[in-house]
């Protein structure tokens, strides 16, 4: 019981070092959610999950390495969401169903189960059909597309299930074990968004695990609208057809005048952002092409912003379109299709919410400082419907998200799933 005494006598001193409240730049937590997670680590059924956690970690990593390696690319999450739903059913969740948009649900029920409580990882990585997933070990570091991003989350909340099985921990309200489709990029939320639909079952408070260190405190969404702005016209031969109004032309004038405006716009206020991120369309270097199109990400703070930078979008686009006909000097004019394909909400969490503090309270049990954050992930969704909801980290280290080279080291991970225990059973009784 080493670990537990400890890290206990770690947790007092947070508590009562004035150093560590002078440098600390997270809101405070109120002592009755201290007290709580004192009391939840000294009981003897979580002193022995904790041991549990920290004797399975090479089932743990087994489980990540072999997730990993099943192909999860956007839209085509089935083949890894039928091996995670197989896992979760090998363990013992009392039902378990896929819904209609391709998410694996497993309840565990409460012993009362008046509200439900979500816990969640996502399926998806951001790598196309094709990708070589296998993972490479060098030393004990681990690499491979997804390792991290968020297929580690899948194993811990296996572990997790385990745990709670093993060492019959029986929440007081029911546990909904999520695995989500969709988090990745145009997947636009899809998952957690039918999740919430009128479709959804009933979620009282949801945690995600998704990217970080053990100490990530997610309560804030960063909002996006993401855009697919395409030129079409005739197309033709270089010379043959010269004279016919180019929708190459009108994009290359697009993305000028926006970034102009844009660059003003963003220059002061909230913090917003822009990027065109993917450009496609012509088919050879001599023919006019027929279509010219472009991906633009817009972020911000502020969900006020994110309208007023599409109408920017939009004038841009519109101005660039009416530039190039009054160029052409035969043919058709060019059409534009301004279509919005992604819309991730934006919002705000108080920090005196029971979720919030309960996970910052968490956090310094383990020694870390709570990070408070904003980001982009699942939690977006409740988020911005004010239902409490937080991502944290999937502990270890790791780095290179989103790169073929992504990277995870096993640096004391079998933290980030003990702190999610006491997270859970913090928001579930038991």
């Amino acid at each position: 019981m080493q670990f537990v005494k400890s890290n206990l006598w770690a947790f007092a001193l947070l508590l009562v070092s004035p150093l560590v409240v002078a440098q600390e730049a997270s809101p405070q937590i109120e002592k009755k959610y201290q007290r709580q997670i004192e009391k939840l680590v000294k009981n003897k059924k979580i002193q022995r999950a904790f041991e549990h956690i920290l004797a399975r970690e090479p089932q743990t990593l087994a489980t990540l390495i072999e997730l990993t390696e099943i192909p999860a690319p956007p839209f085509r999450e089935e083949v890894r969401a039928k091996a995670f739903a197989e896992k979760m059913k090998a363990e013992g969740v009392d039902s378990l169903w896929v819904d209609s948009e391709g998410n694996v649900l497993g309840l565990l029920k409460g012993t009362r189960g008046t509200k439900t409580v979500a816990i969640n990882a996502h399926l998806d990585t951001v790598f196309p059909e094709g990708t070589d997933v296998r993972v490479r070990q060098s030393n004990d570091t681990l690499y491979a597309p997804g390792i991290g991003d968020d297929t580690r989350g899948l194993a811990m909340l296996l572990t997790l299930l385990n745990t709670l099985k093993t060492n019959n921990i029986q929440p007081q309200e029911n546990l909904l074990f999520v695995a989500t489709v969709g988090e990745e990029g145009l997947g636009d939320l899809r998952g957690v968004k039918e999740l919430f639909s009128p479709r959804g079952p009933k979620i009282d408070s949801w945690i995600s695990i998704d990217g970080g260190s053990l100490g990530r405190v997610n309560n804030k969404a960063l909002g996006s609208y993401r855009y697919k702005v395409t030129f079409d016209g005739p197309g033709g031969h270089s010379w043959g057809a010269f004279g016919l109004a180019n929708p190459h032309h009108a994009l290359g004038s697009a993305i000028d005048k926006f970034v102009a405006l844009a660059d003003t716009y963003t220059a002061s206020g909230p913090r917003t952002s822009y990027n065109v991120g993917v450009i496609e369309g012509g088919t050879s270097i001599n023919s006019i092409p027929f279509s010219s199109s472009m991906l633009v990400d817009i972020r911000s703070v502020a969900p006020a912003r994110l309208d007023a930078m599409e109408k920017l979008l939009l004038q841009a686009s519109e101005e660039a379109l009416a530039l190039q006909n009054t160029r052409k000097r035969q043919g058709p004019d060019l059409t534009l299709n301004f279509e919005k394909i992604g819309n991730r909400p934006s919002g705000e969490l108080s920090t005196s919410l029971p979720l919030i503090q309960q996970a910052m309270a968490a956090t310094r049990f383990f020694g870390k400082t709570p990070r408070l954050t904003r980001g982009s992930t699942d939690a977006n969704i409740p988020i911005s419907k004010g239902i409490p909801a937080v991502t944290v980290g999937r502990g270890g280290s790791g780095g290179k998200a989103h790169s073929l080279d992504e990277w995870w080291y096993n640096d004391k991970g079998h933290e980030a799933i003990q702190f999610a225990l006491l997270l859970v059973l913090a928001q579930t009784g038991f």
